[in-house]
């Protein structure tokens, strides 16, 4: 998921009554939510770099208590600079770093779960199963749990001030009702879409295609309609983008459908796939289609483009979205390869 909806749903679970046992429960809570994703970091090495490592390590069970315990740290180290600078008084349940520890943890799975249920995926096991696993469910921006986790935020916020305009008294930290309401409400969508998601499979696989029967199939979420999905089906020789309407159920294997035929195994085919980019890019996608193109410009050699239909939305065809390539010379030797938010130094383009 993108980063407010890891933030939000933290500080939702820490206004859940940790807070009330604990002081710097929310701030934890909040910043170990989205600490997992400083593996962006990897982007010092260059765009490759970071598309492999990328929800790795910091994405896995091995991973978490770390994520965790670095977090905490860097909490302790804001309260001892602000306990030195701005000494306030004592309100609240006092500080208690073992229990914070936990709740650290805690949030930190808790970004794993999120992530987990788009498409892109995790590697869950890592460094013991650097398989990627996904639930498939939830788009990266989803403006349905954005909208429930803002509200459990913000809502006691208002009753807040209607009391205080009243001269009611104040009972703690508000808000803990409304944060578990919010809580789950995300439940609740991942149930809704869990249960729309296997439906969608479900018809794709009951049908054939070209009189091909699939050998593999996906189906992957839009924005906010939760009956509405990007079907990829797989055959021996072909794969097949489709719509599907996961209420009916019903699937366009007909007149939205777009075929795109498995290329040959050439050289320059081969040669791709073991370039650097190739073999991170392979072991990441689902299905995974290439395109190899002959330049007789000013450079001559190969260009082979990747991408990953999974993220082929009949509004981004054509993009290359989350795809790369690699340059190689008329040898067969690489010389050059990256994502597509940067093209190769040739006349000819992917």
């Amino acid at each position: 998921m993108e980063p407010v909806t890891h933030f939000l749903t933290g500080a939702c679970m820490g206004r859940a009554g940790f807070n009330r046992k604990t002081a710097l429960a929310t701030l934890t809570m909040v910043l170990a939510s989205e600490a997992a994703d400083l593996d962006v970091l990897w982007a010092i090495k260059g765009p490759i770099a970071v598309f492999q490592h990328h929800r790795g390590i910091t994405h896995s069970f091995v991973g978490a208590p770390f994520v965790a315990a670095a977090t905490l740290g860097f909490v302790y180290l804001l309260h001892r600079f602000w306990l030195q600078h701005r000494p306030a008084k004592r309100s609240g349940p006092p500080v208690r770093w073992g229990y914070l520890y936990w709740l650290a943890l805690l949030a930190a799975l808790s970004h794993i779960l999120l992530d987990y249920t788009t498409a892109y995926g995790i590697r869950l096991f890592e460094p013991f199963d650097w398989r990627w696993y996904s639930w498939d469910i939830v788009y990266i921006v989803e403006p349905l749990i954005l909208l429930v986790l803002i509200l459990g935020l913000v809502v006691p916020s208002l009753f807040g001030l209607i009391n205080q305009e009243i001269g009611a008294r104040s009972q703690g930290p508000r808000g803990r009702g409304w944060a578990i309401f919010a809580l789950l409400c995300l439940v609740a969508i991942w149930g809704i879409r869990d249960y729309q998601h296997r439906r969608a499979l479900n018809a794709m696989e009951a049908l054939t295609y070209k009189q091909a029967v699939p050998i593999k199939v996906g189906a992957y979420p839009f924005l906010v309609n939760p009956f509405r999905w990007h079907g990829v089906v797989e055959t021996e020789s072909f794969f097949q983008t489709l719509p599907v309407n996961s209420m009916v159920p019903e699937v366009d294997a007909q007149s939205e459908a777009q075929t795109y035929f498995k290329p040959e195994e050439t050289p320059m085919l081969e040669a791709a796939k073991a370039s650097y980019f190739g073999r991170a890019y392979l072991d990441w996608a689902v299905f995974p289609l290439t395109h190899t193109e002959k330049l007789e410009g000013n450079f001559k050699g190969y260009l082979v483009s990747f991408e990953d239909l999974r993220f082929q939305y009949p509004e981004m065809r054509g993009r290359g979205n989350l795809g790369g390539w690699v340059l190689l010379g008329p040898d067969m030797r690489v010389q050059e390869e990256g994502m597509n938010s940067r093209k190769p130094s040739v006349d000819e383009s992917p």
